[in-house]
C-alpha cells in the first residue's frame, strides 16, 4: 500500500512540477473578508511576591507594581483570510516549527510571497498561527513556565535546517550552501530575524491550544511544519472526524503510536527535502516518522510520502516554504488535496 501510494503521486508530482514554472500568471488575490483572534489560555495565580515600583517611561512618575494575582497565559493568535472565490471545500490551518512563528507562511526571507498568499490565490480560507509562546501569543512569567528559553544562535539553523554545510558566520571558508540548494541563501540574516525563543516545557499547552482552535474553526485540513508534526497529528488523533487530511512538511515531532487507529480514515501527505543522508539527525527523525507510519497503515490510513530528490526535485532545505521553488512544492501539495476530493479543479 505504501509504494503504490508513492508510486501513484510521482506522475501528480511531475506534472505540476512542469505546470508550476510554465504558469506565469498567478490567480489573483482577491481576499473579501481577513481578521484574527486569539484562543486557548489558562488562568494561574501567582502569591508571595514583592511588591515594586517600575517607571514605565523616562522621567515619568513611578508605578506601583504587586505581582501577585491572576496571569492569563498561554493563549494562541490566529489569523485568517477569506478569498472571494473558495474553491476548497474546507479551510486549510499552516502550523509552523519549533522557534518560529506564522511569518514561516507569510512571506520568504528574500522577499516573495509565502505559501499563505499561494492558498489563498487557489481558494483555500486559510489561517495562519503563532503558537503559544511565540510571536503575538505573548509569554508567561518564570514563576508560571519555570523552564529557561531556548536560543538558536545565528549560525546554529544553517546547518541544522540543511542549508548548508558549517555553521554560517564571517568566514564563508568554514560554511558553504548545498550544490544546489534553493533556499535563498543572500538573505539568511533576514531569516534569522524571524526567529524567536521556545520552551521544552510548553507542549501540552499548544496542543491544548490548537485543539481549541480545531475545536472552533475546523472540520478543515492541517498542514505543519518540523516540530508542528507533534500537535498537527496529536491534535488529530484527538480530533479525528475535524481533521479531514494532515499535511506533514518534514515532521520532527510524531503522534501517539497508542492512538494510531484513531486516524484510519485520514489520509496523510508527507514531505522530505533534499540532502538527509548528509545530516546527523534527520535520517533517524524521518526513520521515526516512517516506523509510526506501519502503524497507521496498519489502521487502515492512507498515507503518501514524497522524498523530493526521487522525484528529480532536488535542493529543497528543511524550510522548504521560503525555498526558490517554494510554489511548485506548494503545487503539490495543493494537488494532492484536490486528488483526495477536497478541493474543486
Amino acid at each position: 500500500m505504501f509504494q503504490k501510494s508513492f508510486k501513484s503521486l510521482s506522475l501528480i508530482c511531475a506534472l505540476v512540477s512542469f505546470n508550476s514554472f510554465s504558469q506565469v500568471q498567478k490567480p489573483p488575490l482577491n481576499i473579501v473578508d481577513m481578521g484574527s483572534f486569539h484562543i486557548g489560555g489558562r488562568l494561574v495565580e501567582v502569591s508571595g511576591k514583592p511588591v515594586k515600583e517600575v517607571v514605565f517611561s523616562p522621567g515619568s512618575a513611578p508605578a506601583k507594581i504587586d505581582p501577585n494575582g491572576r496571569y492569563l497565559v498561554e493563549q494562541m493568535y490566529v489569523q485568517y483570510f477569506t478569498p472571494k472565490t473558495l474553491k476548497s471545500k474546507l479551510p486549510i490551518l499552516l502550523w509552523h516549527g519549533g522557534g518560529l512563528t506564522g511569518v514561516t507562511y507569510e512571506t520568504t526571507p528574500d522577499g516573495r510571497e509565502g505559501w499563505e498568499h499561494y492558498f489563498i490565490r487557489h481558494g483555500w480560507k486559510t489561517y495562519v498561527s503563532d503558537a503559544v509562546e511565540r510571536g503575538r501569543s505573548g509569554w508567561a512569567p518564570p514563576d508560571i513556565w519555570p523552564s529557561e528559553p531556548q536560543y538558536l544562535t545565528v549560525e546554529n539553523p544553517w546547518g541544522r535546517f540543511r542549508i548548508g554545510t558549517g555553521l554560517w558566520g564571517e568566514d564563508e571558508s568554514k560554511f558553504k550552501q548545498f550544490e544546489g540548494g534553493l533556499f535563498p541563501a543572500s538573505s539568511y540574516l533576514n531569516f534569522m530575524r524571524q526567529v524567536v525563543p521556545r520552551w521544552t516545557s510548553t507542549d501540552e499547552a499548544t496542543l491544548a491550544a490548537y485543539i481549541q482552535l480545531i475545536d472552533k474553526v475546523c472540520p478543515c485540513v492541517v498542514l505543519v511544519h518540523s516540530q508542528g508534526g507533534q500537535f498537527g497529528q496529536k491534535a488529530a488523533q484527538a480530533r479525528p472526524d475535524k481533521v479531514k487530511a494532515l499535511v506533514l512538511v518534514e515532521p520532527a515531532g510524531f503522534g501517539d503510536p497508542q492512538k494510531a487507529d484513531a486516524l484510519k480514515n485520514t489520509p496523510f501527505l508527507e514531505i522530505y527535502g533534499d540532502n538527509i543522508d548528509q545530516d546527523s539527525r534527520w535520517p533517524s527523525i524521518r526513520k521515526t516518522q516512517l516506523d509510526l507510519n506501519k502503524k497507521y497503515l496498519q489502521a487502515g490510513a492512507s498515507v503518501d510520502v514524497i522524498n523530493l530528490p526521487d522525484l528529480g526535485i532536488k535542493g529543497n532545505s528543511h524550510m522548504m516554504m521560503m525555498d526558490t521553488n517554494n510554489d511548485q512544492i506548494a503545487g503539490i501539495i495543493d494537488d494532492w488535496l484536490s486528488k483526495k476530493k477536497l478541493k474543486s479543479q
